[in-house]
């Protein structure tokens, strides 16, 4: 079995606490159960406290800009189909900074895991609101409280088409591990939205907070039924957890842009010289 711990000390930099521990170790769960390799697991990161999960999982990564993980995501993938790509950040860096990266992603449907930490607040930046967080919402910023209808990422993505949606519980390891794993199955943009207590700068979504305000769906229910799987993402008072939408067949954008050939080699193989990069432009 593959060591997806690192091979050296780490200091994790998230507070006692954190629901980010939890991601963690359902993710390396996942990813050790499905035998992925770890040379050819690639992560992409923005910004941010979720944002550091690469660093703390023995694979390659990619950090780069506040809300831009997921276009370097998808570049990977179009680079090299062969890898299993992942896509991890928070609901600032992923539904804030890159909210428009999110919404053309998904239209795009390539091959890759989206991963979102959502504890409704940003915890890098010392609490201050975040597109997710509820109206009411007192921060040291918003001092009256948060004024503005949050976002709701399940029912954006579901009129998008994105081709799996689901989310998860980082207090319940074992079923955040097989929303994860069925996410890195699917063949397609899978998105997964992680409910994830802030322990140091959201006082009121806390781990008991989630727990009463969530539960889990019929496994045996029919994923591809896209009018049910949308009312459950538009319900906020109780939220449901698990895979409300999963259609498979779709093509991918590696598929559309005729990424894979024949000899299944990467374009980062195929662009060695100038000639190489002009033959692939023509075609």
């Amino acid at each position: 079995m593959h060591s997806y711990e690192s091979d050296f000390p780490i200091d994790i930099a998230w507070c006692p606490g954190c629901g980010n521990f939890g991601i963690r170790t359902a993710l390396i769960q996942a990813l050790q159960e499905l035998s992925i390799d770890p040379t050819l697991l690639v992560f992409a990161a923005g910004i941010g406290q979720a944002a550091k999960m690469p660093q703390y999982v023995n694979a390659n990564y990619f950090n780069g800009l506040h809300g831009r993980a997921l276009p370097v995501a998808l570049a990977i993938k179009a680079s090299n189909p062969k890898l299993t790509v992942i896509a991890e950040g928070g609901d600032g860096d992923m539904y804030g900074e890159g909210g428009n990266h999110f919404i053309h992603n998904i239209r795009r449907n390539p091959d890759i895991t989206h991963l979102v930490h959502d504890n409704m607040v940003y915890g890098l930046t010392k609490g201050q609101a975040s597109p997710t967080s509820q109206i009411g919402f007192v921060t040291s910023v918003q001092v009256d409280g948060v004024i503005n209808v949050p976002i709701n990422p399940l029912a954006l993505a579901l009129t998008l088409g994105a081709t799996f949606v689901g989310r998860a519980f980082s207090g319940d390891i074992p079923e955040t591990k097989e929303i994860i794993k069925a996410a890195l199955q699917h063949r397609g943009y899978a998105f997964v939205d992680i409910l994830q207590p802030c322990v140091s700068f959201n006082k009121i979504n806390n781990f008991g907070w989630y727990k009463s305000h969530s539960y889990y769906l019929d496994q045996t229910r029919n994923t591809e039924d896209i009018n049910q799987a949308f009312a459950l993402a538009q319900d906020t008072r109780k939220m449901a957890l698990g895979i409300l939408y999963q259609s498979k067949g779709r093509p991918t954008y590696e598929d559309e842009v005729n990424i894979y050939k024949e000899d299944a080699t990467p374009i980062v193989s195929r662009l060695r010289d100038i000639k190489g990069i002009n033959a692939f432009i023509q075609t």
